[in-house]
């Protein structure tokens, strides 16, 4: 049996006895006190009892010292321990818990940021003693190697890498950490940086700068949209006057092809009667459809040539000797 068991039972023996001894006399008193003796008795044999019993809850392991020295760790569950002589001097918790530190340092390019980095740690459950008495503040050394290892790294990347590269400063605390915290009973399960925060001015200028590549962007969007629409519109319009120009010339071909058609058909119903009569009236017949036309529609923007009966035999001779002039420059470059 171990020493620490003999003294508990001892102690739980002497105090029994003592109880016992304390009932035989009270019992043999005649005196209005000794009822209130043995409600006193009974208040000290449940505070022994109660100061006997200590409950360690799940995922927590109990530090308990006799006389001031280290006994040994209480697992979960109900454990008993000698009033007086023992102490529970603390709880460490196994849970993993999280450490939040700001370090604020300045980049290669002579940018000041604030770093945020998470540091998830736990207590190693084989060296709960070197958890619980090498180290008076756990936070505080954890914080001082997170310093450490920020301010060592960020001055050599410039603010737009430490951005790209923040997983890298997290493997790197949690390595250094590992390493150190891991002879204090401490081990690391996870470094993250969560934020950076440069100062607002550079925050304001780099919105700026990614703002003004937008609108530049957007600006060689909207004119290569504005270049499609012109050339789909020429190219639309270069299509259009080429069917226009089509429909025209096969309108004149028909003009002549009927024209041809009446000349001859009138020479053959008039006998006698030249081509130069025949040219006249056509054209005076349709002298008078164009005036029909024009009475008919009271919102016409066509302008009239004169338009007196011998003005027409001045157009139909401007005509003919233009048709003329024609024939005879075709014949000479043949």
């Amino acid at each position: 049996m171990k020493p620490s068991a003999i003294a508990i039972w001892g102690f739980v023996a002497l105090t029994a006895l003592a109880l016992l001894v304390a009932a035989i006399v009270l019992s043999s008193l005649r005196t209005p006190y000794a009822l209130g003796a043995w409600a006193a008795l009974v208040l000290l044999a449940a505070a022994v009892a109660a100061g006997s019993i200590v409950v360690v809850q799940q995922q927590t392991v109990g530090v308990l010292q006799t006389w001031g020295g280290f006994n040994r760790l209480l697992q979960p569950g109900l454990h008993f321990k000698t009033p007086v002589m023992d102490h529970l001097a603390g709880r460490v918790s196994l849970r993993v818990q999280q450490l939040n530190v700001r370090v604020e340092t300045k980049t290669e390019d002579n940018v000041f940021a604030l770093v945020h980095v998470a540091v998830q740690y736990f207590v190693l459950p084989d060296k709960v003693y070197d958890a619980f008495y090498k180290l008076a503040n756990h936070d505080t050394q954890m914080s001082a190697f997170v310093f450490d290892v920020v301010r060592a790294r960020m001055p050599k990347m410039k603010l737009d890498d430490v951005f790209e590269k923040k997983d890298e400063i997290a493997d790197a605390v949690k390595t250094e950490l590992s390493q150190v915290m891991a002879d204090f009973g401490y081990g690391i399960l996870k470094s993250l940086v969560t934020d950076i925060e440069p100062e607002k001015k550079v925050k304001d200028a780099m919105n700026e700068i990614n703002a003004a590549q937008r609108l530049r962007v957007a600006a060689n969007e909207k004119g290569e949209a504005e270049r499609i629409l012109k050339v789909k519109a020429a190219e639309a319009d270069a299509q259009s006057k080429a069917l226009q120009g089509k429909g025209i010339a096969d309108q004149r071909r028909a003009i002549v092809e009927g024209l041809k058609e009446s000349v001859g058909d009138f020479q053959k119903a008039l006998k006698g009667a030249g081509p130069q009569e025949v040219m006249n009236l056509i054209l005076l017949t349709q002298y008078f459809d164009t005036l029909k036309e024009l009475g008919q529609n009271s919102h016409t923007n066509t302008i009239m040539l004169p338009h007196s009966p011998g003005a027409l035999g001045d157009l139909a001779s401007q005509i003919r000797d233009a048709v003329l002039t024609a024939n005879v420059a075709g014949q000479a470059k043949t």
